[in-house]
């Protein structure tokens, strides 16, 4: 799987219908678009994300999952049988949205690209290392929520999906200022 972490500079626009000052005041910041560095970040510090996918008569399927951000792209894992994994054998085409459900406060984002499965045994332990790294207590404990999730990646009974953004999106809010970020890669 080619990465993209290495000198990833997507084309950043601000949509100006989306982003503005409530009530604009004196002194006040002027309204920039989210740079991409910063998105990168809270994406590998998100902890819960909502993927999004299609089913294959067209109806959308929504369900949280866990992600952890490694080399220019999000992974997530599922088990074979589950609604995502069926999905995703038919239609790759996905989004996974994280952030905050506050108004005044906070940047949501929106990622958008493609589900490729993983399987290279080198990519999957790389994979493993990022949820374990990221997540800890809850991967690497016996009390964990997802103990002994790596064993089952290495098994096969946890499917592994990558997704490099193809589109990203930012909304973001602070103090009365909300902007509208797009990243395009």
């Amino acid at each position: 799987m080619p990465t993209q972490e290495s000198g990833q500079r997507p084309v950043t626009e601000l949509d100006a219908r989306y982003s503005s000052a409530l009530t604009p005041r004196p002194g006040a910041a002027e309204v920039t678009a989210t740079d991409w560095a910063t998105a990168r970040r809270m994406l590998a510090a998100a902890e819960i994300f909502q993927l999004s996918t299609v089913r294959p008569d067209g109806r959308l399927h929504v369900t949280p999952v866990i992600a952890a951000w490694h080399d220019g792209r999000l992974y997530f894992s599922t088990g074979p049988s589950e609604q995502k994994a069926r999905n995703l054998a038919h239609d790759g085409h996905c989004a996974l949205t994280t952030g905050g459900n506050a108004l005044t406060e906070g940047l949501d984002l929106v990622v958008e690209g493609t589900a490729e499965h993983v399987s290279e045994p080198a990519v999957l332990e790389e994979v493993i290392t990022a949820y374990e790294d990221k997540y800890g207590a809850h991967i690497t404990s016996a009390e964990g929520t997802f103990h002994g999730i790596g064993d089952a990646i290495r098994k096969g009974a946890a499917l592994v999906f990558g997704v490099a953004p193809s589109t990203a999106y930012g909304f973001g809010r602070d103090d009365g200022v909300y902007s509208h970020t797009r990243w395009s890669f």
